[in-house]
């Protein structure tokens, strides 16, 4: 797929009442989900020559996972990148379902170009809903924990 039959796609997706698609061709891949208003971003796998042939499409029936709102106090993202829950993968999550949190603990950290940044709580709190899951794509100001201030 070339850059206008991508927008294009999006454009269509973003009007569209589905929720999730899934587009692969040859080594191209692309998946997008409406999520809280975010939609994920393509995903090359490696460059490929447009071909002639439809894509092969999965498309998720939309009636089965409508859009979450969260309400309530939230820790957001404070950058674009990727979201880690524990210090390694074979290490315990930093934070779990009904932890209480002082200002200053690490609750996660966030790699952005190569750099692995701790998140901080800038309050205590306790974790009520961890939002994203681990090694997922995050975005500035996406919601990543819902918390109760204590």
């Amino acid at each position: 797929m070339d850059m206008k039959q991508i927008k294009a796609l999006l454009q269509e997706f973003d009007a569209s009442t589905l929720s999730k698609l899934k587009i692969t061709q040859d080594a191209f891949s692309i998946e997008l989900e409406k999520n809280i208003g975010v939609v994920s971003a393509p995903v090359m796998a490696a460059p490929v020559a447009v071909a002639a042939a439809p894509a092969a499409v999965l498309v998720t029936d939309s009636s089965v996972s409508a859009p979450v709102v969260h309400t309530g106090d939230m820790i957001l993202s404070p950058m674009v990148g990727t979201f880690y829950g524990a210090p390694s993968p074979d290490s315990a999550p930093f934070v779990k379902v009904g932890d209480r949190v002082k200002k200053g603990q690490v609750i996660a950290v966030l790699e952005a170009m190569k750099i692995m940044n701790e998140l901080e709580a800038e309050f205590d709190c306790e974790i009520l809903n961890v939002l994203v899951s681990d090694a997922q794509a995050i975005e500035y100001d996406m919601p990543l924990f819902a918390v109760k201030k204590l």
